[in-house]
């Protein structure tokens, strides 16, 4: 390790998340509210494990097909939609911010994603109208669905230039 290295203890990924989403989010000239803020990180922590992001069909493990996913799920009983359309929003939030690199050379771009992501979570505010005590929760988080994107971006960029600057270690000790 070298002296520009530094060693970074958190409890968790939320927790990690959180706060480079907080710093980044103090510079912005239009900051989010906190529970955006705590609703993407913990979006982040969620999307920590590859189990969340990719799908199995077949037997086979694939990339989430949004779009089709969201069209499938107003096929569902009720109860089964909410969770599928969540599913869709915050794997768009996530593709659209963290990974936006790796639409780059495909078909199918962040324009696409983000209006997926958009309309997921505008959808799931009619089966969660509120969330963290805030009316419309879901709605607002359409509605700020780019500056989040962004924020998680600026995260992304950061850690893959800083990726040789930094380790982190998540303790499984329970905070006392």
């Amino acid at each position: 390790m070298t002296q520009a290295s530094s060693l970074i203890f958190e409890n968790s990924l939320q927790v990690f998340f959180f706060d480079l989403l907080i710093d980044a989010n103090k510079k912005s000239m239009k900051p989010l509210p906190n529970e955006i803020i705590f609703y993407s990180s913990l979006v982040m922590d969620k999307f920590g494990s590859s189990h969340s992001y990719f799908e199995e069909v077949d037997g086979k493990i694939r990339e989430k097909i949004l779009g089709i996913k969201l069209l499938e799920s107003y096929q569902l009983p009720k109860d089964k939609q909410k969770n599928a359309v969540k599913d869709v929003g915050e794997t768009a939030l996530l593709v659209c911010g963290y990974f936006s690199d790796s639409l780059n050379k495909k078909i199918i771009d962040t324009k696409y994603y983000n209006e997926i992501g958009i309309l997921a979570y505008s959808r799931l505010n009619s089966f969660i109208p509120k969330a963290y005590d805030i009316p419309n929760f879901f709605d607002k988080m359409s509605k700020h669905f780019h500056q989040v994107t962004a924020l998680i971006s600026l995260i992304s960029e950061k850690q893959i230039n800083d990726a040789t600057d930094f380790f982190l270690i998540i303790s499984d000790k329970k905070a006392v």
